[in-house]
């Protein structure tokens, strides 16, 4: 006899539901699996691999237990009251096809979001949709994207017809009334155990129940990215996760103080520091060159084999070359402002949006009194990010962006090339230069990022669109320095080369090192005589202090930077959203919002987590991140940036 004979009618209709909606969340994570085989390690067991994807289903039926709660309520009262049968089955249907077509599409947009960023579906994809416009066209201008939107549409035609036959059709057969009844009840049990996702009491499932294996991308595998986007739309809305709170805000700054050799505040800051020189100071003009993307895993000198950096390699011999630098997050508006502000980046707090716009003391600010005159450079509209109004209410004269370029320069929606960008700058940084004051620039390339556009006047010698585009973004910083060589400020001018943030690659590790590992040079032949290699710990938000430092221009250092020609700090710290990383030149410590700490050896990419036995290192590496990014949120809601 059928299974449809013997289970209650709301059961079936269930089940099949379900079924349907395994099978759809399995085949979006075969093609997440696909995409990023690379991750896999040629020594990965088949059954590390297998576990990830049974670990998937306990989180796709969390999602699906939460979505058919409903819908096997109305199927129930449905099947005792005929009359409402098929009115209920139609609500049931409606709710169903609603909830899975936003769940479908998460899981598919899910996939390019993690090739990104190497993290699952979460809150933080919704940090730009203030600029609806620009995202979607950054999006439709990406092929790639197309290879997900069209399956996932035909998926959702197919989940409509096949949901349309299980939820409205109609059948009836006699089935035991107390039999019935228990068959109900326990079902209904199953799906709140579904619901919690395992049998334990003290707690549902969690994030980190994923975490079965010491592979990370086998670890986030097996996440629901409606699960991860959930718990970070609700962890957002809590009320002790809107600021840092990582420790007792005392102890915090005591820290901090002890570090940057503060006795007692200067200013309305408690980190405020007079930085005088005796040296006689270089009134030289500074170039920032904040690069797209541009990991040091990208780069031959960390060991990338495909030659697709050869300019900036050599140029990095040419200047004092920072190999252990990490950026402040993984967002370009991280990159900016830790650049440019000495500040570290708090999680998924985006530091140049709101009102009113908070006036920091960074290297605009500083130089200004200097009377050196400042102008900055981005690719695309200046409104995103809000770049343009921050830097303005922030002490940077002027805010080149798309409005400023001839329409038919701009290729995509994140406007011109890097090389048409760095030809269009040089008139401009004359016009600065001839006005016989020194001059601040900082430009913000954008090629490495999706949709890449090659012009077709260069040809790279490498495969793939991400290869060659790394190998175009060389090629246009090459014309850059040939153009500056040209003009009557180059031989006064010191630039600095820093990526805004890295790309995950070589994710050996949850929160990828490459994300943040970056190229930092400061190079100017007639101020830096010899060439090094420093290995010191370094930060993006180092920049300012020790640009000041090479300057030898007396400042007032109210920000968590240091000089890194003049001091030292033991560790460097950074962000990943919703993770903090800290480094010295053995550790590698990553402390999730959640409680749990891992140590890592990773110069040699060792997997091991050491936090167990050596308590004292995890604690010493916590304490001085937490303690930075703890006076920082306590600066910010204190108004003491100044």
């Amino acid at each position: 006899m059928a299974l449809s004979k013997h289970l209650p009618k709301p059961i079936i209709k269930t089940l099949g539901v379900y079924a349907i909606v395994l099978v759809v969340f399995f085949v979006f994570r075969l093609v997440l699996f696909l995409t990023e085989l690379g991750r896999i390690d040629a020594d990965t067991s088949y059954l590390s691999i297998k576990s990830a994807f049974v670990m998937g289903i306990r989180f796709d039926t969390v999602i699906a237990a939460y979505v058919l709660a409903l819908p096997f309520l109305l199927f129930t009262i449905g099947s005792y009251f005929k009359k409402l049968d098929l009115p209920l089955s139609k609500i049931a249907f409606y709710w169903i096809f609603i909830l899975f077509f936003a769940a479908f599409s998460i899981s598919a947009a899910d996939i390019p979001y993690f090739n990104q960023f190497f993290a699952r579906f979460s809150i933080t994809a919704f940090e730009w949709m203030d600029s609806p416009k620009f995202v979607v066209n950054m999006i439709l201008q990406e092929p790639k994207y197309w290879l997900i939107v069209i399956p996932l549409i035909f998926i959702l035609v197919l989940f409509f017809k096949v949901l349309k036959r299980i939820t409205l059709k109609q059948s009836s057969y006699k089935i035991n009334p107390l039999y019935k009844a228990i068959a109900l009840i326990l079902f209904a049990g199953f799906i709140f155990i579904g619901i919690r996702g395992r049998i334990a009491h003290k707690s549902p499932i969690r994030v980190g129940t994923a975490y079965f294996s010491n592979n990370a991308f086998l670890n986030q595998l097996g996440l629901n990215p409606n699960f991860t986007f959930l718990k970070s739309y609700l962890n957002s809305k809590k009320a002790e996760n809107k600021t840092v709170q990582l420790m007792e805000s005392t102890i915090a700054l005591q820290n901090v103080q002890s570090s940057l050799g503060i006795d007692s505040s200067l200013s309305n800051s408690p980190i405020s520091r007079n930085v005088h020189f005796n040296q006689k100071s270089n009134k030289y003009n500074v170039v920032y060159v904040i690069m797209e993307g541009m990991s040091a895993a990208k780069m031959g000198r960390h060991g990338n084999p495909h030659n697709l950096t050869p300019f900036l390699d050599s140029l990095c011999n040419e200047g004092i070359y920072f190999e252990n630098t990490y950026s402040a997050g993984i967002h370009t508006f991280n990159g900016v402002f830790g650049t440019l502000f000495s500040m570290p980046s708090l999680y998924r707090q985006h530091p140049m949006k709101g009102i009113p716009v908070k006036e920091y003391h960074g290297i605009f600010e500083n130089l200004k009194q200097h009377n050196y005159s400042s102008i900055y450079f981005t690719t695309h509209d200046g409104q995103f990010d809000n770049i343009e109004g921050f830097l303005k209410a922030n002490y940077c004269d002027e805010v080149i962006s798309s409005k400023d370029y001839p329409s038919e320069e701009i290729k995509t929606t994140l406007g011109v090339p890097d090389d048409y960008l760095f030809e269009f700058a040089i008139p401009k940084i004359n016009k600065m230069a001839n006005s016989g004051n020194p001059f601040i620039a900082a430009l913000m390339t954008a090629s490495d990022h999706g949709p890449y556009y090659i012009p077709p006047y260069f040809k790279p010698n490498s495969k793939g669109d991400k290869n060659q585009i790394v190998e175009y973004a060389d090629y246009s910083l090459k014309k850059f320095i040939k153009l500056a060589k040209q003009q009557t400020w180059y031989n006064n001018t010191l630039f600095v080369f820093i990526a805004d943030h890295g790309a995950p690659l070589n994710a050996a590790y949850d929160m990828p090192l490459a994300y943040n590992h970056s190229p930092l040079l400061f190079f100017c032949p007639n101020l830096i005589n010899t060439p090094q290699n420093n290995s010191k710990m370094a930060g993006q938000i180092d920049i300012f202090p020790t640009t000041m430092g090479l300057l030898n221009l007396p400042y007032q250092n109210n920000t968590l930077g240091i000089d890194l020609l003049s001091e030292y700090r033991p560790y460097i710290y950074c962000n990943g959203d919703d993770k903090l990383g800290v480094l010295d030149s053995t550790w590698y410590l990553i402390a999730n919002q959640d409680g749990f700490k891992g140590l890592y050896k990773y110069r040699t990419k060792d997997k091991q987590n050491y936090a167990d036995q050596h308590p004292s290192v995890v604690d010493k590496m916590y304490n001085y991140g937490a303690s930075n990014l703890q006076v920082y949120q306590d600066i910010l809601l204190k108004n003491q940036q100044q």
